[in-house]
């Protein structure tokens, strides 16, 4: 059976977090991100009539829900499993795009909110670092390290692998995730008594 087409609402979700993810927030307008969507303008504003904010919103959370879906599928096989493939995920971006593009959801979370505001976007973004922690910290207690130890590993490795892909970017090489990689997976191993 094959998977259905992207609906247009889909499709300009998914442009959106690919022209953030490129380009950040307040350098991509929404014009922009639908023409990248190959959607007409009206489409867009028809699906997101609060505007760009809207849009970077459900975008954030599109790649949210993502992550957090491969996250869970290779966690079933334990913590190191759920790394592996966290940074795997991340390597996939950054060479297939040629060191272009990184995590919308990083991209969000460093633009400068305007002042007096939170904007959903960001509030978005935090739940989703919050989601991927939590299905992190949960398997690496499933598999033996005390609930404390992790939480903040799964801090950790969420913070690693986001700064870590910047840096992939920034020196158009995948050496700092492979660096990162080694440490990562030494530290769950010894947490979860691997070591």
């Amino acid at each position: 059976m094959s998977k259905p087409s992207p609906t247009a609402r889909e499709r300009i979700v998914a442009g959106a977090a690919d022209m953030i993810s490129r380009r950040g927030l307040n350098a991509t307008s929404i014009r922009e991100m639908a023409k990248h969507a190959k959607a007409p303008l009206g489409s867009t504003y028809h699906y997101f009539p609060d505007g760009k904010q809207q849009l970077a919103t459900e975008a954030v959370r599109f790649t949210g829900a993502w992550v957090a879906r491969s996250l869970r599928k290779e966690l079933a096989a334990g913590p190191v499993a759920g790394l592996l493939a966290f940074l795997d995920l991340w390597r996939g971006i950054v060479v297939d795009t040629d060191f272009r593009a990184g995590c919308p959801v990083l991209a969000v979370s460093i633009e400068e909110p305007p002042v007096d505001e939170t904007p959903a976007a960001l509030l978005a973004a935090a739940e989703v670092f919050e989601e991927w922690e939590g299905l992190l910290a949960g398997s690496l207690r499933e598999h033996g390290a005390e609930p404390e130890q992790a939480a903040q590993l799964a801090t950790l490795v969420v913070a690693a692998v986001e700064g870590t892909v910047a840096m992939c970017r920034a020196k158009r090489s995948t050496e700092p995730l492979d660096r990162t990689a080694e440490q990562l997976r030494a530290l769950i191993e010894t947490a979860i008594g691997k070591r």
